[in-house]
């Protein structure tokens, strides 16, 4: 069993950490960008990182997804299907991820993260700013079923930049304003970050006392992020949005191929 001894000022930089990516994750998504290398960095090995950072993650991501749903910018029942999908993906991945080698992924995931990054750029992240849910047909299942496997899997395999992801995706398959976007994405980051959680305290890979703490700081600064985001909305969202996804591209690109 894995002995944590941390001494204070470590503790508190990764208590700083989280309540930065709280922020970030509320608003963005990404926010595992900066806590589970703060993990790592602090010597905690990678399947610990991985368990203790969904645990901190889970607190962060049940506080924006709790403050969209009050402000009507989430509505469960529409994304039933998104929410059992992503449980699902998010199960498989984390009881894979002791099993796979995640070498080929680490080389494809910049390549992705660099489309995300052209696309937002360059693209338009809100097709429409009209606070109206997409039209409810078969076709939409079919991208529910999808998308919430893909990204629940990946969440659960490995977890940076999920909520990154579902920004993104989200903007190409439904036409639907930014906040209700958001509302989407932190909220199946919060199904995805607790099943996995569940798995890996079943699997013997989180250590309480840090994720606790750290997640503390992250519901403060998930608070902050999601009233920030309902606040400003497209105007905090999207310049946010393309600087984390240009970092986290380039951070990926640096440690799978110049490492």
């Amino acid at each position: 069993m894995f002995e944590l001894a941390l001494d204070p000022m470590t503790w508190g930089l990764l208590c700083l950490v989280a309540l930065a990516a709280g922020f970030i994750d509320a608003v963005a998504g990404g926010g595992g960008m900066l806590t589970v290398p703060a993990l790592l960095t602090a010597g905690l090995p990678p399947h610990l990182t991985l368990g203790t950072n969904k645990l901190a993650a889970s607190f962060g991501s049940i506080t924006a997804s709790i403050t969209y749903y009050k402000k009507q910018l989430f509505n469960p029942r529409f994304w039933a299907a998104s929410v059992l999908a992503t449980a699902i993906g998010s199960i498989l991945g984390t009881l894979l991820v002791d099993k796979l080698s995640i070498d080929f992924l680490n080389k494809l995931l910049p390549i992705i993260i660099i489309f995300v990054a052209c696309y937002s750029l360059f693209g338009s992240l809100s097709p429409t700013e009209s606070h109206t849910l997409p039209a409810n047909s078969n076709t939409l299942k079919v991208k529910q079923w999808v998308q919430g496997l893909c990204l629940g899997f990946f969440d659960g395999l490995a977890g940076p930049g999920t909520g990154t992801f579902w920004t993104a995706s989200n903007s190409l398959l439904y036409k639907m304003s930014l906040l209700l976007n958001c509302g989407l994405a932190r909220s199946m980051n919060f199904v995805s970050n607790f099943i996995s959680l569940i798995t890996f305290v079943a699997l013997g890979h989180v250590n309480f006392i840090l994720g606790v703490t750290m997640g503390i700081f992250l519901m403060f600064g998930a608070w902050l992020g999601a009233h920030s985001a309902i606040k400003f909305g497209s105007k905090l969202i999207k310049p946010l949005f393309n600087t984390i996804v240009i970092i986290l591209a380039g951070k990926l690109i640096v440690e799978a191929y110049l490492t």
